[in-house]
């Protein structure tokens, strides 16, 4: 594929020619003059990459692979190795200083300055972003529970602290520990929220971060973070709070938000979003408040209920995730997964993690005599 890609930027320039020795390389001044005369629709912004790329090889060369994956699109570490190795920038002033867009074109750039904390990452991402496939996941996740809310709300005529109707339990989405046997509950309840209070924080939060993560990370990686928090806050709590029962999607919610503010953190420096300490106290002062809520609700009540009330170890689990797993899928935003150690560590730790819980699940709850309040 890079001889045929190769082909096709040269005009039709014999293969010999460009690689009399058959290395699989090119000369760096070669692919330059190819690259100016080419005959693909490629985008300014990836022209100017690409002659980067050619001209900040040490060894005057230019691997077919490495253009391929550049040309392709595919997640690739090629072009920051080669700016980070070379001794010039891009041609190109900031993305701040590109005039004229339009409202998506603002909107995209304003979620690059967000997300990214490089400026090569983010014009990497701003030319190269295309509309379709939108972020539907994140979108669809939210839909979904207002619709599911707004079902109950109506079937049950109470829209704050639903927990404490006694038919909210028998929904067939809620974790119980007494139906830890249906599997899918341990997913399915990140549609049911205690109120109309934790599902405007959490829609807020999946709108405002989880939207613009989707954009640059795209959905796959976004859906497996937000999934892998929702499913450790379920089993957590079936580890830590044996009894209670768990509702709403703050595990996945969490693992987005701390997995955000991590990757902040950790590149205080490139991060140009404005505010970003104001922004940054905010969000830890509304993340602890809605924590030390679920607190009281669990272990000081309002109201009389008939059991045990919704755990708070999902918000936690979510975190935890979101500083391992979806701090290790962030700060990778144009190299694969899969060529990282790191991701191979915490993919091994999360799946240990599960294996335990399984295993806990199915042989604990007998052998510690465990008391269980009985399901609806």
């Amino acid at each position: 594929r890079g001889r045929a890609c190769t082909q096709a930027l040269a005009g039709g320039s014999s293969l010999q020619q460009l690689d009399p020795e058959n290395t699989g390389f090119i000369g760096a001044d070669t692919f330059a003059g190819l690259v100016h005369s080419h005959e693909l629709p490629l985008d300014p912004a990836k022209l100017d990459m690409l002659v980067a790329l050619a001209q900040s090889n040490e060894q005057g060369q230019v691997c077919y692979q490495e253009l391929v994956d550049l040309i392709s699109s595919k997640r690739s570490s090629s072009f920051k190795r080669a700016i980070a190795n070379g001794q010039r920038a891009l041609p190109r002033d900031g993305l701040l200083d590109e005039p004229g867009l339009g409202v998506y074109k603002r909107f995209v750039r304003y979620v690059a300055y967000e997300i990214l904390p490089c400026e090569v990452d983010r014009r990497w991402y701003f030319y190269r972003h295309r509309s379709c496939p939108p972020p539907v996941f994140m979108a669809s996740v939210t839909l979904a529970q207002i619709i599911v809310f707004l079902c109950y709300g109506a079937r049950l005529n109470k829209w704050v602290l639903q927990t404490y109707h006694p038919e909210y339990m028998k929904s067939p989405l809620v974790y119980h520990p007494g139906h830890r046997a249906r599997a899918w509950r341990f997913l399915t309840y990140m549609f049911m929220h205690v109120g109309l209070e934790q599902l405007g924080f959490n829609a807020l939060l999946q709108l405002m971060i989880g939207v613009p993560l989707e954009m640059v990370h795209g959905l796959l990686r976004i859906s497996l973070l937000y999934l892998a928090g929702v499913l450790a806050g379920s089993l957590t709590v079936s580890i830590t709070d044996m009894r209670a029962p768990v509702v709403g999607g703050s595990g996945g919610v969490y693992a987005l938000c701390s997995a955000h503010l991590a990757n902040v953190v950790m590149n205080w420096a490139g991060m140009r979003c404005p505010y970003k300490l104001l922004r940054m106290v905010l969000a830890l002062v509304c993340m602890s408040s809605e924590v030390g809520r679920a607190v009281w609700l669990r272990f000081s009540p309002p109201l009389p209920a008939s059991g045990p009330q919704p755990s708070f170890m999902a918000h936690l689990a979510g975190a935890v995730v979101g500083v391992s797993m979806g701090l290790t899928i962030l700060r990778s935003y144009e190299e694969r997964l899969r060529d990282q150690c790191g991701w191979w560590v915490v993919l091994l730790a999360y799946g240990t993690f599960l294996l335990f819980a399984v295993f806990w699940n199915v042989f604990a709850y007998d052998l510690l005599g465990a008391h269980i309040p009985p399901p609806p």
